[in-house]
């Protein structure tokens, strides 16, 4: 267990060799919209805190962005994750039987995190997570900005 003593202000870089050995990785997102909506989010710690401020840390964050965003029903085409933040482009997957809404999974994301975190830290009723923000992308110059 590495506590915030313990754990170095650290940066990882995810690569898709990084993810092909243990999760699904798109090697070539889709460069189109299609009728179905796809999202840019960001999402913010509560007073910009640095929770996610290690390796050990922010492959958490990572590896359980990737497992909420596949259990619900959301396709990831690109993201990034940071100490005290994270964005991602998103759409429903048309192949999911079992898509979520936007919130739903959001929400499942920063509680399983927050959990965690908050374990590893001692601190079980910490507030981890401030808010979202989501921008529909409609027009495919903004789809291609956020992807870059």
């Amino acid at each position: 267990m590495q506590s915030v003593k313990d754990c170095a202000m650290e940066s990882i870089n995810f690569t898709s060799e990084t993810a092909a050995t243990s999760l699904p990785w798109p090697h070539a997102p889709p460069h189109q919209l299609d009728t179905q909506s796809t999202f840019f989010v960001t999402g913010s710690t509560f007073e910009k805190a640095h929770h996610f401020h290690c390796s050990q840390r922010l492959t958490l964050l990572h590896d359980k962005l990737l497992q909420e965003a596949k259990s619900h029903g959301w396709q990831l085409e690109a993201w990034a994750v940071f100490p005290n933040h994270y964005h991602f482009v998103a759409r429903p997957d048309i192949q999911s039987t079992s898509t979520s809404s936007l919130r739903d999974f959001i929400n499942k994301l920063h509680t399983v995190t927050a959990i965690e975190v908050n374990r590893l830290d001692g601190s079980p009723a910490r507030k981890i997570w401030h808010n979202y923000w989501d921008t529909r992308l409609t027009y495919h110059k903004a789809y291609i900005a956020r992807l870059s």
